[in-house]
């Protein structure tokens, strides 16, 4: 209950420093598509939003989101890590 509730904020925080027409539609899709910290693969997340082309879930959705620190990599060091997860903030 604890964590929906910090998630819920934390959405609210997020929501307050960054308009919503500021992001891509793009961006919103893999935003709509994770849950908050729950790590996902980039072939779940393609599974998820319907895409068949990882260079498309990297130039149009994770890229953008990555650097606007929206989403973060569970490897930071590693970004073509084979273990490489995705976790929406």
């Amino acid at each position: 209950m604890l964590k929906q509730i910090d998630a819920v904020i934390d959405e609210i925080v997020t929501q307050v420093r960054r308009p919503d027409d500021t992001l891509s539609e793009y961006v919103k899709k893999l935003l709509n598509a994770m849950d908050f910290e729950v790590p996902y693969s980039a072939a779940a997340i393609m599974q998820r939003l319907g895409i068949k082309s990882r260079e498309t879930l990297r130039k149009n959705y994770l890229d953008p989101a990555l650097k606007m620190g929206l989403v973060i990599r569970t490897i930071p060091d590693k970004p073509n890590s084979k273990n490489q997860r995705y976790i929406k903030k």
